[in-house]
């Protein structure tokens, strides 16, 4: 295989069984600019690691993979790393790590591998994050793009499913806070669960719903407890959050059953009146017929 870099000086990547009479890669004898461009174009992904010969795109020699041609002594790359065999002008901070077999950026002081994720993760979450067994293997559950190759920020939720940030940030744009593995909130909530607590606060229920009590569960916390029901949201006796769904139906209290008892009545009142009003035409066309058919008859028979 073969890629072209896309500045000046850099090498083109030729595969270990590549021949010096060809021109393109053997996967599909063309010739790109970059890995990342050929993977694009193709329906197949270049093996970045199966590489093992370099051709300077400035003297066109070839070569084995290396930082600096050996015929002109031009530098490839400032970041070269012989493993991925990446090249690289550009400081990001670029560190070779071996347990995830592949190039990250950042630095390495300010990440660690966590071996039961298997991901590397800021150092400020070594004690705080929940460990998910091979989590970067996943795929982002927005977009479905490889977490572990993938050449975007990935951030961990409190749930532990990783996320694309940029994924992650135009949910909370829409206003889709939960994750969408599990259904945890994405961020921490507090000060939006205290705004709701106020507004609900302000807007009393109606007297028959003030004991309308319902079973819920906590998306959150994932305890179930039992709460009276408000219109705006229902809060989760264990944790306060208002990330909750319910799981029974509601249990009505003296005032709901009143209340509901007052309500069928009404109804089963408006429901006979409607029935004396409004007779089925044909119904009425029927009646029309036999009160004539019994007026034929009685003038035939005088």
């Amino acid at each position: 295989m073969a890629v072209v870099m896309s500045t000046k000086n850099r090498p083109i990547l030729m595969k270990k069984t590549w021949d010096v009479n060809t021109t393109g890669t053997p996967c599909c004898n063309k010739i790109y600019t970059c890995r990342v461009c050929h993977d694009e174009a193709e329906q197949h992904q270049i093996q970045r690691k199966d590489v093992r010969k370099v051709k300077c795109l400035k003297c066109a020699e070839q070569q084995p993979v290396a930082s600096n041609c050996r015929q002109c002594m031009v530098q490839f790359g400032k970041y070269f790393c012989q493993v991925c065999n990446l090249f690289d002008d550009q400081d990001k901070k670029q560190f070779h790590c071996d347990a995830c077999g592949i190039c990250r950026v950042g630095g390495r002081d300010n990440f660690f591998h966590c071996l039961k994720c298997d991901m590397c993760l800021h150092v400020g979450l070594r004690e705080s994050h929940k460990c998910v067994e091979n989590a970067s293997k996943s795929n982002c559950p927005v977009c479905l793009e490889l977490l572990h190759t993938s050449r975007e920020s990935v951030c961990m939720p409190p749930c532990g499913h990783p996320i694309h940030e940029t994924c992650m940030n135009g949910m909370l744009k829409t206003g889709n806070y939960a994750c969408p593995t599990c259904a945890q909130c994405l961020v921490d909530m507090k000060g939006v669960w205290e705004h709701l607590d106020e507004e609900i606060a302000a807007t009393p229920m109606p007297d028959e719903y003030k004991d309308y009590n319902v079973q819920i569960l906590c998306r959150d916390c994932h305890e179930e407890s039992r709460v009276l029901f408000h219109v705006l949201g229902l809060k989760c006796a264990a944790c306060g959050s208002y990330n909750t769904c319910r799981t029974q139906e509601p249990e009505q209290g003296a005032n709901v059953e009143e209340g509901s008892q007052a309500a069928a009545a009404t109804q089963e009142s408006n429901g006979q009146s409607e029935n004396v009003d409004t007779l089925d035409p044909r119904e009425q066309h029927t009646a029309d017929h036999s009160e004539l058919d019994v007026a034929d008859h009685r003038s035939n028979k005088h």
